[in-house]
């Protein structure tokens, strides 16, 4: 299990271009690629639309920052087999694009070909403020409703991911719908990181996560149903043919057989209890 204090240590190797040795200034390794395992072309062909005119956040989700990002986190995509690494980047980018998606039933390509096509919420129905987190408090005037590819909401979020990835997650929110890099690396924050008793969601795709009895008394089985229930099971999991569920489902076979990899077991969490 990646803990944090080794999430943040892996930033701050990214960070860190540069570092004095004993023979002067020397360029510190950069952490491996997964553009090995996703080229630009397939990027591409998994968002078809996320540039078109009609999606508020067309430019903004580019391959270049994705890979960069990437980069910050080196155990995503590089954990396990390659049919491993590439069921877990499969899984990534299908649970972002139902958090960004675009698409409808008929759309052009197909509901599935729309992800990223938006980032930020729109019309927010709350400023997302935790105002009992005293460990994160809320800036006054600042929202933390959903932005970026994991639409990143809630004080408690913010707060941790900015630390984690270099910006004031608490008084400079809006960041994360304005910087593509820095959305790139509050979603991949947010996935590779454990937050108790929920594991992490990179732990669960690439087999290191070990259920709690309390996990195994509410059927949280390891699949990709679980991190639809680490990531919203409050409001999605328990519930029978819930069509979030099945959106999300339906983006992972997509990207799954793009990728040539099986999906796994345990796609949907219709029988698990939410954390």
């Amino acid at each position: 299990m990646e803990s944090s204090s080794l999430i943040s240590f892996s930033l701050l190797f990214c960070f860190s271009i540069l570092f004095f040795g004993s023979n002067g200034v020397e360029a510190r390794r950069a952490p491996p690629s997964i553009s090995y395992l996703i080229s630009e072309n397939l990027f591409n062909s998994i968002f078809l639309h996320k540039d078109d005119n009609a999606c508020p956040a067309r430019n903004f989700y580019n391959y270049t920052f994705f890979i960069q990002a990437a980069k910050c986190f080196p155990s995503f995509g590089n954990t396990g087999d390659i049919a491993t690494r590439k069921r877990e980047i499969a899984a990534f980018l299908a649970q972002i694009s139902h958090e960004t998606t675009g698409g409808w039933a008929t759309a052009p390509d197909g509901p599935y070909a729309w992800g990223l096509c938006f980032k930020e919420e729109i019309n927010p129905q709350s400023n997302y403020c935790d105002s009992t987190n005293t460990q994160w408090p809320c800036y006054p005037g600042k929202s933390y409703h959903g932005r970026g590819p994991i639409q990143l909401s809630w004080n408690y979020n913010y707060g941790p991911a900015g630390k984690a990835v270099g910006f004031d997650g608490l008084r400079n929110p809006e960041i994360v719908a304005n910087n593509s890099l820095i959305a790139f690396k509050t979603g991949l924050w947010f996935w590779m990181t454990e937050q108790s008793p929920k594991p992490s969601c990179h732990d669960v795709m690439v087999g290191k996560y070990v259920p709690t009895e309390a996990d195994l008394a509410a059927n949280r089985t390891a699949g990709y149903g679980l991190v639809t229930n680490i990531i919203n099971g409050g409001l999605e999991c328990g519930i029978p043919n819930d069509a979030r569920v099945n959106d999300r489902i339906g983006f992972f076979e997509r990207y799954a057989q793009l990728f040539k990899v099986d999906t796994g077991p345990n796609l949907d969490c219709a029988n698990q209890k939410p954390f």
